[in-house]
């Protein structure tokens, strides 16, 4: 993608646009976490999977999301005022932008899915409601991923219109998962989250998935 001087994001002057809702962020990070923790304290007891303690697994998937979304806050807020990653990559801004971004979105699942398998069967529902409730979640999951690669275009969901001036000029779009809500990928993909806690019987990853549900909307309107 080669970068067209009309084509980048153009500077925001005020730089308080860097931290703006910042604030908000911190104080509704302060309260999700602890709950998060509350919620999971009772099913973690040290259980293991692949020779990690459950309570490492679930360490790591709150702070893996944070670290996510806080780099991401960091970029987007960066490249829009002082064209950050385009000044030290040039036309190659959005492609050290995805070396960041999709290992640390692969990782969040994995890390959930090794806390659910560390922490297996903590729920305490009935094993076949589980599984039906689990499966029951996946198909707007697929969907919607479906629907980012046909209508939605993945430069455009990693974030594309904090670089690229025509991503933020294009209009919402309205075709498959997103004829459902605007914000289909915060939806309906984070109950890829709830469906793995639910797979695996795992209280500590169903928190988990809670906060990783309303963290991501954190993200969106700090």
């Amino acid at each position: 993608m080669p970068t067209n001087p009309t084509d980048v994001t153009r500077p925001t002057p005020p730089a308080r646009h860097l931290f703006e809702g910042q604030f908000q962020h911190i104080l509704l990070l302060a309260g999700l976490l602890p709950g998060a923790v509350w919620l999971a304290a009772p099913a973690l007891d040290g259980s293991a999977w692949l020779g990690v303690p459950d309570q490492t697994w679930f360490a790591a998937s709150l702070l893996t999301a944070v670290i996510h979304q806080v780099v991401g806050w960091f970029v987007f807020r960066f490249q829009l005022v002082y064209s950050l990653f385009t000044r030290l990559f040039g036309k190659y801004d959005l492609l050290a932008w995805g070396m960041i971004f999709f290992p640390l979105l692969i990782l969040r699942p994995v890390l959930a899915l090794g806390l659910g398998l560390a922490d297996a069967g903590s729920l305490g529902l009935p094993g076949g409601l589980q599984i039906a409730l689990g499966l029951g979640l996946l198909p707007p999951v697929l969907y919607t991923t479906w629907s980012i690669g046909k209508y939605f275009g993945v430069v455009r969901a990693m974030g594309g219109d904090h670089f690229r001036r025509r991503y933020r000029e294009m209009p919402l779009v309205r075709q498959g998962a997103f004829r459902y809500s605007s914000n289909a990928m915060y939806t309906f993909v984070f109950l890829l989250f709830w469906s793995i806690a639910l797979l695996t019987g795992s209280r500590a990853a169903l928190a988990s998935a809670l906060f990783q549900h309303a963290y991501i909307w954190v993200h969106m309107y700090c």
